[in-house]
């Protein structure tokens, strides 16, 4: 009889966590508002939260971070850990053990509390692995694969750093844990000036983020979208700190506060308020040698290879035509990147 008792219990514990939802009204003080003002309405609202230990972590891993299985969820690796007996301690190899990884490194605001224990941005993740990542920005990258990341130097327009990347199933994840750490922290995140840190975050209430990281954070939240994983988390983290992450709760709130929806008033009853732009793709020709380039912003990047792939110009689009007069080649090639990541190359002809 009493492990029946024990069983319903946990079972109208797990039934709670997922159907939990914001309280009635938990939002309201936000509705209406937009950008820099937005942002700072949802910070008066999730602001305010149980500090968590960082000994209580551990065991609140078992709640928002089990799997099916009853085995940790690690998004840095594909191996398979059992809660409190694998614990890092010490390793030496991918699968040794789990540590606690701040997805937002701890030592970009300075260890300080409480974001050092905020359970939003910590998440149970292989040792080795989290010891590659360091305190490198996220990003995208051609280089070293580690459990299911990548370090290197980073392929994404407007910063050649050193960045990690996470696997494509977890970068929407990791985008709305950065969405709300600059937002819960707004008061903080100008102190936050750690040379690694610097190169994503401005130092800024609004917007935080350098340019190219809100690029980078937008495209990862628009193409992995919000899973039940991240639901379950965010209503179990509820439970736990009593505060919510809003951008799991409204996936496009980011494009309010950062994207194509900046102009509009925030009202989650309604659909997107703007659709984003079908993407019209550059339009290249030479006349009279030069070089016509159409459809580009300031913020996309021009290149010019010969045939041998050797870079002859590379340029931010300061102007929308180019004297190739003294460009040798008869043929050379054109690639241009958008401020969304989109790669486009053409091949043109010179008359000489």
């Amino acid at each position: 009889m009493k492990k029946k008792l024990q069983l319903f219990v946990i079972l109208a514990f797990v039934c709670t966590l997922l159907s939990a939802q914001p309280p009635a009204g938990y939002y309201d003080s936000a509705f209406g508002k937009k950008k820099e003002a937005l942002k700072t309405a949802m910070k008066e609202i999730i602001r305010p939260h149980q500090q968590r230990t960082y000994a209580d972590l551990w065991g609140d891993f078992q709640i928002t971070d089990k799997k099916e299985n009853g085995k940790v969820w690690d998004m840095y690796s594909d191996c398979t850990f059992t809660f409190v007996s694998k614990q890092c301690g010490n390793y030496k190899e991918i699968c040794d053990c789990y540590n606690r990884e701040h997805s937002m490194p701890a030592s970009w605001f300075n260890d300080g509390y409480p974001m050092y224990t905020d359970l939003f941005h910590l998440y149970p993740t292989d040792g080795k692995v989290n010891g590659y990542r360091s305190n490198y920005p996220f990003g995208e990258t051609n280089g070293t694969k580690y459990g299911t990341g990548k370090l290197g130097s980073s392929t994404f327009p407007g910063y050649t750093g050193r960045v990690f990347e996470p696997a494509d199933e977890y970068k929407g994840d990791f985008a709305r844990t950065y969405f709300y750490m600059v937002t819960c922290y707004e008061d903080n995140v100008t102190s936050w000036t750690d040379i690694e840190a610097k190169q994503m975050l401005n130092a800024t209430k609004y917007p935080s983020f350098q340019p190219w990281a809100i690029n980078l954070l937008l495209k990862w939240s628009r193409n992995d979208k919000v899973s039940s994983k991240e639901i379950n988390r965010n209503n179990a983290v509820f439970e736990i700190q009593e505060n919510r992450n809003p951008f799991i709760d409204y996936p496009q709130l980011a494009e309010y506060i950062w994207g194509d929806s900046i102009n509009y008033v925030f009202d989650p009853t309604k659909s997107m308020a703007v659709k984003r732009t079908e993407i019209t793709p550059p339009i290249v020709y030479v006349a009279d040698a030069v070089l016509h380039i159409e459809n580009i912003t300031n913020e996309s990047v021009i290149q010019i290879y010969n045939v041998y792939g050797q870079l002859i110009i590379k340029t931010p689009p300061v102007i929308n035509n180019y004297d190739i007069s003294l460009i040798k080649e008869q043929l050379y090639i054109i690639r241009i990147i958008d401020s969304a990541g989109n790669i486009y190359t053409y091949k043109t002809f010179n008359k000489l």
